[in-house]
């Protein structure tokens, strides 16, 4: 809060200039007026009111996201243009009308805060973060308010893949309001302040005849862990803006950029022996794959994007050796890390922003294959699976690939494997690649003689070696030495370039 007084008092000193104005109020004293009326908003009672609710105005969102006095606000005298319905009476206007927009730095590095600022955005090449909390289209504008979104869209579309676009939802957002979060590469939410949904329970409820809460219907919960629309949720607005300036410094500021390199004190040579054991022998024992991951990257820190949904597959981003990846894993832990709709759909899009902004992919690869049952095959599976497969072999950022136990089946091709042009992919000595898993595979070739023929089976295909001998697999490692490999060769990939072929643009299976 003292911030926002500090830049309240910068903001409304006088200019220095002293022309007289028709109402006998000097140019500065009116500036300073409209100074203090945009800064105060909507008064000093709504002010209160949106602390009692736990939730921070727009400015003081800003403040805190932003670095200390980098806020270079725009339009901050703007007012809507309204008459009808009493909307032209003095009271229902105010300076920054319903908007705050700018630009500013977070942790030195360069962001536009929010809507009318995106051509800028691209232009200078800067992420464009939108805080959102409205009730929705003005009524009272009638079309013109509908235009007014349809413009935002627009651009969150021509952005796409040209600047990061990041959503952070602090209050209601229904209507077409939601759409452009829906549009832009992450979306984050705030508990039990935040909504996300087309319409109301009162829309709902007249439609349908059902009785839900606004919270069931679009609330943090739902869209991060059923609706998979929001990537993440966090517990208030002060503890989403503070993850949301640790999260920008994982993205390059525009597709032009490479991934951004921070200064490290984790050797990228250092080995990790408890990955050595971590494999249970038996190839049917869970373990977490967030234990590999955070063992390898730098000091352990990796920030997970959609924890709560499709959570058969994980991805992030960490760094190794300062270095920013993007890291995909089946999860063994969750329906034994079998692909489905869910976490193909979470993983493709995840690639796809990855390979737009030059972030290096890292996948770990434990998987039996794609998940089966009637659900799956009426939902598409197919189609959603050819998803990840699709981004894989469109990425044309460095990756590199680790099978740590199954890889199993089609499901093997879609993890970034070498035949989707895998950069450096390598097996542990507990890999196994195989069409599918011993017991099922003797049942097929052997027809009831599998006397022994599991044990046969597993000795000549339930291990690393056929893969490596067909050089598939560029080595067999030692789980220890993953970072130290994983590092190197990221050093070494660097200078990578390789392109696809000229096209408008590709027809990934929607």
């Amino acid at each position: 809060m003292a911030a926002l007084c500090v830049l309240r008092a910068a903001l409304c000193r006088a200019a220095p200039w002293g022309r007289r104005a028709a109402s006998g109020a000097s140019v500065p004293q009116r500036i300073e007026e409209k100074r203090r009326a945009a800064l105060l908003g909507g008064g000093q009672s709504r002010i209160d009111a949106q602390h009692r609710r736990g939730k921070l105005t727009a400015r003081e969102r800003i403040l805190l996201l932003l670095d200390p006095d980098s806020f270079d606000e725009y339009d901050m005298f703007v007012e809507h243009r309204c008459s009808d319905f009493g909307m032209d009476s003095s009271k229902n206007k105010y300076p920054g009308d319903s908007v705050v927009t700018g630009r500013g730095r977070i942790n030195g590095r360069l962001a536009y805060v929010f809507s009318q600022v995106m051509d800028q955005a691209a232009m200078v090449g800067a992420p464009v973060i939108g805080l959102n909390d409205s009730g929705g289209a003005r009524i009272q504008e009638g079309v013109e308010s509908l235009a007014g979104y349809a413009d935002i869209f627009l651009r969150n579309v021509l952005c796409s893949g040209l600047v990061p676009q990041i959503s952070l939802i602090m209050g209601p957002c229904a209507g077409g309001a939601v759409y452009s979060p829906a549009l832009t590469d992450f979306t984050f939410m705030v508990k039990d302040t935040s909504y996300l949904f087309i319409t109301g329970p009162d829309v709902v409820k007249s439609v349908t005849n059902e009785d839900v809460t606004q919270e069931q219907l679009g609330g943090a919960k739902t869209h991060t862990a059923v609706s998979g629309v929001a990537h993440r949720a966090f517990e208030n607005d002060v503890d989403a803006l503070l993850n949301l300036r640790e999260f920008f410094n994982y993205l390059p500021l525009s597709n032009r950029d490479p991934a951004p390199i921070c200064e490290c004190h984790d050797p990228s040579d250092r080995l990790v022996p408890e990955l050595d054991t971590i494999v249970p022998i038996e190839s049917t024992r869970a373990y977490d794959m967030l234990d590999i991951i955070h063992s390898i990257v730098d000091e352990r820190e990796f920030f997970e994007i959609m924890p709560s949904y499709a959570r058969n597959i994980v991805v992030g981003f960490a760094r190794m050796n300062g270095r920013t990846v993007g890291i995909v894993g089946n999860q063994p832990k969750v329906a034994s890390g079998c692909l489905d709709i869910n976490s193909s759909v979470k993983g493709a899009r995840f690639v796809r922003f990855c390979d737009a902004f030059n972030i290096p992919l890292i996948t770990f690869v434990d998987v039996p294959g794609f998940l089966p049952g009637t659900a799956q095959e009426y939902g598409g599976i197919i189609r959603h699976g050819a998803k990840l497969l699709f981004a894989f072999a469109e990425a044309t950022v460095p990756k590199i690939t680790v099978i740590t136990r199954k890889a199993y089946g089609g499901a093997y091709d879609v993890m970034s494997s070498k035949h989707l042009r895998g950069d450096a992919n390598y097996a542990w000595p507990t890999a196994e690649v195989a069409v599918m898993g011993a017991k099922g595979a003797v049942q097929i070739i052997f027809r009831g003689k599998e006397t022994d023929a599991e044990a046969e089976y597993v000795d000549k295909f339930a291990n690393p070696f056929p893969a490596a001998m067909r050089g598939f697999v560029d080595d067999i490692i030692q789980p220890s030495t993953t970072r130290r490999h994983i590092c190197h060769d990221l050093d070494v990939l660097a200078s990578k370039t390789q392109s696809n072929p000229w096209k408008k643009h590709a027809n990934i299976p929607l």
